[in-house]
């Protein structure tokens, strides 16, 4: 039998990933968690075979997560289930020791397909993504936003949407201050001005939905 643990913040979300896996003879939802905090606890009170991780969650994000994760138990097997498009966190995910990415419009049968194979021990990441990866991983000309750290990078994808730092740290959970900070390390990595460079950066690039 396959333990789950599915992590979103999102209720609505969780049941319906609930109804899709518990369909599923030999597989099992453990526990559910709705922020990054709420993840560890979860994880640090049983074994699972995989971790079903969402990306945006308030206060620490997926990534920060993940990370944590991986420190704890090198070993864990995390499948990313993200609303966000592969070109936006994919590579940094699998970098940091996912197992697998999928986003929200995949197909239930993808779903269980990825979780039965990352619970195996592989990977399941799309031909598009490997071929990125790969790419990612020769270093050739790496792209400015690669410098930034993973929550710096999440600030200047929603800086790119037109969002204020009032918003962005409502939506994170996190303090005023908090993001001017973020913004500032990115404007000064990124050597920017100011939020419209930003922007029109996020769009050039393809870092915005």
């Amino acid at each position: 039998m396959i333990r789950i643990l599915i992590c979103d913040d999102h209720a609505v979300v969780r049941e319906g990933l609930r109804q899709i896996i518990t369909k599923q003879s030999d597989m099992s939802v453990v526990a559910e968690a709705a922020s990054g905090a709420d993840v560890m606890n979860k994880f640090r009170e049983t074994n699972y075979d995989v971790v079903l991780l969402d990306l945006s969650m308030p206060g620490r994000n997926g990534l920060e997560t993940l990370g944590e994760i991986k420190r704890e138990n090198p070993d864990s097997r995390v499948l990313i289930l993200s609303v966000h498009a592969e070109n936006l966190y994919a590579v940094r995910a699998l970098k940091a020791g996912a197992s697998g990415y999928l986003t929200k419009e995949s197909a239930p049968e993808e779903l269980v397909e990825a979780i039965r194979k990352v619970a195996r021990g592989g990977k399941y990441i799309s031909a598009s993504l490997a071929e990125r990866l790969a790419y990612e991983l020769e270093g050739n000309n790496k792209p400015p936003h690669e410098r930034l750290s993973d929550r710096e990078y999440q600030v200047l994808c929603m800086l790119g949407t037109g969002r204020t730092v009032k918003e962005i740290a409502s939506m994170l959970c996190l303090s005023v201050p908090s993001i001017s900070t973020y913004r500032a390390r990115v404007l000064e990595k990124m050597n920017m001005k100011n939020n419209a460079e930003l922007a029109h950066y996020a769009i050039r690039s393809g870092l915005v939905d």
